[in-house]
């Protein structure tokens, strides 16, 4: 999608668009009522949010300096500008009909589609379709973890559980100047990802898949979640003054653990990647394992560099790096996108089985808050250094 022409880029578009419909039209109308958790975002909120912003790139940018031309539909920016509407201010927003937000984001992306066949600048024109297309790919799978987290029914059989890994022994990797980020001939970059420039590493050995629910599980009956030593000092408080011995989506019944699949608790399967743990449990993991997670840039280096290595269709994947930007950075259009989550998220790699095809590349840096277990995401681990 990155160098994707007009045709496809409009393909992916449409059919994006219509993920994201189902996913809030199959919603029952009692479960588009959400409790105000700082993880979540209403529904329909979120699905006018997509529209808005597709209309703000696409749409209504004009010469620097100048107003933005008016939205089709009034008050949208009242509504959906998520730089100034506060993420608590979500809930008590008096929303237009679902049916009125619907046939304007019809028109929008129409209008953003013919927009999209008559731009004759691909640098100006074709970015902000393709901003736009990923940035509605996030929502698409931020909608689907919500569901997960609410404990809703699964959205089809796309979002069946993991499956097992092809397990394999560590690779080592040799050390030397490698090449991070994006240049420039790639075709679109998010900000965070620019530009392309050596990085001098050590050899390292990278395990060729992320960790199993059966590794996992050893450290868990081993007692790790007991063992402070394992742990930061504030994530062991944490953990626990929650009580919680494992992994917040399991359950021991019996002899045997279940893991929670949206509404459903189904049995743990050993050799599928462990999913919703935070960085302090997978580091917690680390420790206790002799290991250590990769460094962002050991990761890139690694999925660019070796067959075999498996990412993208599992788990999200901590990194040991925190998210700030690269030497040079430059904010995008899109100001909001990387700048104001600097220095308080980590960085992760890779995608998740819920992640659009379309949005995986093996330079993109995603990022969340550390403490974050509720999103698709896991991790691979190092030998220690």
């Amino acid at each position: 999608m990155r160098r994707a022409g007009r045709d496809e880029l409009a393909r992916a578009l449409l059919e994006t668009r219509d993920s994201t419909r189902r996913l809030v039209d199959s919603l029952q109308p009692g479960q588009r009522t959400v409790p105000q958790w700082p993880i979540l975002n209403p529904p329909v909120w979120e699905l006018g949010h997509v529209g808005w912003f597709q209309e703000r790139w696409c749409l209504r940018r004009t010469a620097a300096g100048r107003p933005l031309l008016p939205s089709r539909l009034a008050s949208a920016d009242r509504w959906f500008d998520s730089s100034s509407i506060p993420h608590e201010a979500r809930w008590s927003l008096e929303l237009p009909p679902l049916e009125t937000l619907h046939a304007w984001m019809d028109e929008v992306l129409q209008a953003s589609i013919a927009r999209l066949h008559d731009e004759a600048d691909d640098d100006a024109g074709m970015y902000f379709h393709r901003l736009a297309l990923f940035h509605e790919q996030f929502h698409v799978e931020a909608l689907v973890a919500a569901r997960q987290a609410l404990g809703l029914p699964q959205p089809g059989p796309a979002f069946d559980p993991p499956q097992p890994l092809r397990l394999a022994a560590d690779v080592r990797v040799p050390g030397g100047e490698v090449m991070v980020g994006t240049p420039p001939e790639s075709g679109f970059a998010f900000d965070n990802e620019q530009d392309a420039h050596p990085v001098r590493i050590a050899p390292f050995d990278i395990s060729m898949q992320p960790i199993t629910n059966a590794e996992f599980l050893q450290f868990v009956e081993d007692g790790g979640y007991h063992r402070a030593r394992l742990w930061s000092p504030a994530a062991y408080a944490q953990i626990a003054s929650s009580g919680r011995v494992a992994p917040s989506h399991w359950r021991r019944v019996g002899n045997r653990w279940q893991m929670r699949w949206f509404d459903r608790w189904v049995p743990l399967e050993p050799y599928a990647p462990v999913v919703h743990v935070d960085a302090f449990e997978a580091e917690a993991w680390c420790t206790w394992a002799g290991r250590r997670l990769p460094s962002e840039t050991e990761w890139e280096h690694a999925a660019s560099s070796l067959d075999g290595f498996e990412w993208g269709d599992t788990v999200w994947e901590w990194t040991a790096s925190p998210f700030v930007p690269y030497a040079g950075f430059r904010a995008g259009p899109y100001v909001d996108y990387s700048e104001p989550w600097f220095g308080t998220h980590r960085v992760v790699r890779g995608g998740s089985f819920a992640t659009p095809p379309g949005l995986l590349d093996a330079r993109m840096r995603n990022f969340y808050r550390p403490e974050r277990g509720d999103v698709f995401v896991g991790f691979r681990s190092c030998a220690p250094r």
